[in-house]
């Protein structure tokens, strides 16, 4: 899950280049993982559900109504079922790269297909309205399949989405890092590397889109114990999925020095440990005759707004 112990700051594996992304991430291991995790996915869905809330609510702030829409990431479709229920789009695919949640979406009875984001192949202009709700922050090429999004939209089409920030896990890595540090004298990497939200900002126009707007939340959830954290990742499909060799297994000494690390620093009074998930919210345009013209790069509106929202799961 995310971030990155021994990766260089997280900024610079957004930067776009002519050299191919490093393949941090094994796709077909992280699909795996998201297949066991299909069937009982309801039950660990709580920040799915919070994020696909909260896209429906920014889309019921366009007036428009969208023709044709597709879901990346779309789990078990439920945020595409809300979509078409409302009305707020008429034709609407989900899409995940794990085959069972995709069958999850076509047992409720929505049109839905196994793809891969990286690979998303449908440059046509064909959709009005793309969305993703976490998903897009386990992709080795975030830059290219930003641009292959804004491809696959129609004129004047919008993408809205929202991912995993580098706030995400911040107290865990912290302890994570002090304490492998110290044993062994090494790093290796534990969680995966995540975008700040200027990084977003500055990814949605070097990709082409139209008045990008990115802004943040931060999600503080407190757990009795971290195996609880740690059964909530592997719940949601969100435990690591590094390329094979990238990472060395975590000795247990390790980690139980990092579990009193955090008893001791992130411990509220009543013994919960806080856990922070930082969202960052992206919306961007397809380019179109008459739309306002893009700011210059580095320049996309910002704004930051934090909120806390803690949830408590029982210990």
């Amino acid at each position: 899950m995310p971030f990155a112990l021994a990766l260089p700051p997280v900024h610079k594996r957004f930067v776009m280049s002519a050299a191919s992304p490093p393949q941090l991430f094994d796709r077909a291991r992280l699909a795996s993982k998201r297949d066991r995790a299909a069937a009982r996915f309801s039950d660990y869905a709580f920040l799915k559900d919070a994020v696909s809330s909260d896209l429906i609510e920014r889309l019921d702030d366009t007036a428009r109504i969208f023709e044709r829409g597709l879901e990346l990431g779309a789990a078990g479709g439920a945020l595409t079922a809300a979509l078409l229920a409302r009305g707020k789009v008429r034709d609407m695919i989900a899409a995940d790269l794990s085959p069972m949640m995709t069958a999850l979406a076509a047992a409720r009875g929505l049109q839905a297909e196994t793809r891969d984001e990286e690979t998303l192949g449908q440059a046509d202009a064909s959709r009005d309205l793309i969305v993703s709700g976490l998903g897009l922050h386990w992709v080795n090429d975030l830059p290219g399949a930003l641009i292959q999004i804004r491809k696959a939209l129609a004129p004047d089409g919008l993408f809205i989405g929202a991912l995993f920030g580098a706030g995400t896990l911040s107290e865990l890595r912290s302890v994570l890092i002090e304490a492998e540090s110290d044993i062994t004298g090494a790093l290796s990497p534990r969680l995966s590397p995540l975008p700040a939200l200027a990084d977003m900002a500055g990814l949605l126009q070097r990709a082409g889109f139209a008045l990008p707007v990115a802004d943040r939340e931060l999600i503080t959830v407190r757990y009795g114990t971290l195996e609880r954290l740690f059964a909530d990742l592997k719940g949601m499909g969100e435990r690591a999925s590094f390329a094979r060799g990238m990472s060395r297994p975590l000795r247990r000494d390790v980690l139980e020095t990092a579990k009193a690390l955090y008893r001791e620093r992130f411990a509220d009074a009543d013994g919960k440990l806080r856990v922070s998930f930082e969202i960052v919210h992206v919306m961007g345009w397809a380019p179109a005759p008459g739309q306002p013209r893009a700011l210059k790069p580095g320049s996309a509106k910002v704004s930051l707004a934090d909120a806390i929202k803690p949830r408590e799961p029982e210990p």
